[in-house]
């Protein structure tokens, strides 16, 4: 009998019963151009249509009596899935119950047809050339990390406590990424770094910029037009090695014999991606770093709790820098005579006043804006919307309060509690800081740096720069001064993290700080601010790890959120109960009430129990979809009656 020659096709729908590989004919036709790893057309005989999709495997078939049907299409003879890539995709896709299609979306940009033309017009890429200059300064930064080149051509899994300190160009953090990427080059193979913001990426491609040739280094983000970022794909796809640079979906970029993976702030939130299936950066990267075997790096200013686990495991190693770097940190509070209440204590007044005669001052304050929350002055009830409910603000002193959710202003206010039509402002954003300050400080220059106005870098002239957690200005050579402010509101915010997120943006901050300069944290006491002030982040890390281990707290344990109408979620968690025996008593929070007549509930489990949790969540997802395809004749109502999500950061129902 005669074999005929067939396809396996990975259907791009995000239908989670469509998340599987279908098996069609390939007709004589498109034999040729019918490659695995090319976009192609099927008729998808449930939906009477033809949809697009990924050719994954090319094989043969004896049995012919199994009706098939044929490719309708190739769209493109480009391959854009490489087997890596769908390897990841697909480990990265069970592990958190989620489906293949939704990774490789993020992954892999709309095909862009004068793109693709002039990339196949083009010739070649050449093979990057680094020079020995080049060589030479990557090898003195690494040098500061013994055994860290030897680590990275080993392939081995690293986490690094970056140097606190600015240089001339960027931070002394962005060098280090951009010396093992160079390295990694020269050594005949890619480099992958993944950073969570714009911010980061120009830091790291300007250091770039002064080793490497531009055509060694592949810039991709979300941020760049289509065509840009298909020709950057392309270029990925090319056999030649390269530098990549980019956002979260960037750690599964194609190219060319990856030699290292770089994650940097893995605590930053930016990294989690919030679309399904949600997987994050640094879970992503682990996957395929065992999928393809090349190195894999966690450096950061800071140490997660989640990077320490896989240091406390043996799993990642730990490499100290030679000679260890800190800044000096100053816990900053109120002398005696002063008011509690005192925003700016006369130590850090003091410092910032001698460091305005040198340089910049960084001022980190809590929020943007003039006055972020308002409450009545009479009884201190938050002041809140009449329409909406939603927060109002002032945007200046004296001005008609305005709600932060729907923008209506609220003129004829009065509490609800007391019936009080007087306001006070119970904090100050960003703005009101600089106003204050810069009465403060006659005939200084006073910047603002915050959501609304984003500014990236400020010259060493003498200045006060107010900026909000995260949005800090780079200054060559450091600021002269830096005062935390806000630290206590910081840390009242209601999330399990919050303390391990507060010493992230405060050492983040201080690493800006010139060296020998004096950091101020206002008004902090604790571990927290004992581990900026001793700069033992992560020492604190573990302590965080061994408080939460017997509370059953993330990362200790993994997190899957279930929410959907409540017969969907109670049947997940029952089906869940049967397949995974090993699951404890307490492994179950909730349900709880949701918005629009649906409920949530949490699942504590074990690492060990992750494959067996997220199949049966998967499978009761795609059960639920199945019969809710099947209730035709059944009343309008939500269209994903159960959802899941798999490493909650937050215990937050």
């Amino acid at each position: 009998m005669t074999a005929r020659p067939t396809a396996r096709v990975l259907i791009d729908s995000p239908l989670p019963q469509l998340d599987r590989l279908f098996d069609y004919v390939v007709p004589a036709a498109l034999i040729e151009t019918a490659r695995p790893g090319v976009r192609v057309k099927v008729p998808l005989r449930t939906m009477g249509r033809t949809v697009e999709g990924y050719l994954v495997e090319r094989g043969e078939e004896s049995d012919a009596d199994r009706p098939l049907s044929e490719l309708e299409d190739v769209v493109s003879p480009v391959v854009v899935l490489p087997p890596g890539l769908y390897a990841t995709a697909r480990r990265a896709a069970d592990r958190a119950a989620g489906s293949a299609s939704d990774i490789l979306r993020l992954v892999i940009p709309k095909r862009m047809v004068r793109a693709e033309k002039a990339w196949a017009a083009a010739p070649a890429p050449d093979a990057p050339a680094v020079t020995d200059d080049a060589v030479a300064w990557a090898r003195s930064v690494t040098a500061q990390y013994p055994d860290l080149a030897s680590a990275v051509t080993g392939g081995e899994r690293v986490a690094l406590d970056a140097p606190p300190r600015p240089g001339d160009v960027a931070p002394a953090w962005a060098e280090l990424l951009a010396a093992i990427a160079v390295e990694t080059l020269a050594s005949g193979r890619s480099a992958v770094v993944v950073v969570p913001d714009h911010r980061d990426e120009a830091h790291v491609l300007g250091v770039l910029a002064g080793q490497v040739a531009e055509s060694a280094v592949v810039r991709d983000d979300a941020r760049r037009s289509g065509p840009e970022r298909y020709a950057s794909y392309l270029r990925l796809l090319a056999d030649v090695p390269c530098i990549v640079v980019g956002n979260r979906s960037t750690v599964y970029a194609p190219a060319h014999d990856v030699g290292v993976v770089v994650i940097w702030d893995d605590g930053d939130p930016l990294l989690a991606e919030p679309l399904s299936p949600g997987v994050h950066a640094r879970d992503a990267a682990l996957v395929r770093q065992e999928v393809e075997g090349s190195a894999l790096v966690f450096a950061g200013i800071t140490r997660t709790t989640d990077v320490e686990r896989l240091v406390a495991l043996g799993w990642v190693r730990d490499i100290p820098a030679r000679r260890r770097e800190s800044p000096r940190v100053v816990l900053s509070a109120t002398r005696e005579g002063e008011s509690r209440g005192t925003r700016v204590p006369s130590a850090a007044f003091a410092a910032a006043r001698e460091a305005l005669a040198d340089g910049p001052v960084l001022v980190q304050v809590a929020r943007p804006g003039y006055a972020p929350v308002l409450v009545c002055a009479d009884c201190r009830t938050p002041a809140r919307c009449a329409h909406c409910a939603g927060p109002l603000r002032a945007r200046r002193p004296g001005a008609v309060p305005d709600c932060t959710w729907c923008g209506r202003s609220a003129p004829a206010w009065s509490c609800a509690a007391c019936s009080s039509p007087r306001l006070r402002m119970a904090s100050s954003g960003s703005e009101r800081t600089a106003d204050e300050l810069g009465r403060a400080f006659p005939n200084t220059r006073v910047i603002v740096s915050d959501g609304e106005h984003q500014i990236t870098h400020v010259d060493p002239k003498p200045a006060l720069v107010i900026a909000t957690r995260g949005a800090e200005p780079f200054v060559a050579g450091g600021y002269r001064a830096v005062i935390l402010l806000d630290g206590d509101r910081m840390l009242m915010t209601e999330q399990l993290r919050i303390a391990e997120a507060c010493l992230r943006w405060w050492s983040d901050a201080a690493a800006l700080a010139a060296p020998g300069a004096p950091v101020h944290l206002v008004g902090v006491a604790g571990p927290a601010a004992r581990a900026l002030a001793t700069w033992t982040q992560p020492a604190y890390a573990r302590a965080e790890l061994a408080e939460r281990a017997p509370l059953h707290m993330p990362p200790v344990v993994r997190v899957a959120a279930v929410e959907g109408t409540a017969p969907a979620v109670s049947g997940a968690l029952a089906q869940l109960r049967t397949d995974v025996p090993a699951l404890s008593e307490a492994a179950v929070l909730g349900p709880v009430p949701r918005e629009e007549a649906t409920v949530r509930a949490l699942v504590r489990f074990e690492y060990a129990q992750g494959r067996a949790v997220a199949e049966s969540l998967r499978a009761s997802v795609i059960a639920e979809a199945l019969r809710g395809r099947r209730r035709r004749g059944a009343p309008p109502g939500p269209r994903n009656t159960l959802k899941v999500r798999l490493d909650v950061p937050d215990l937050d129902l």
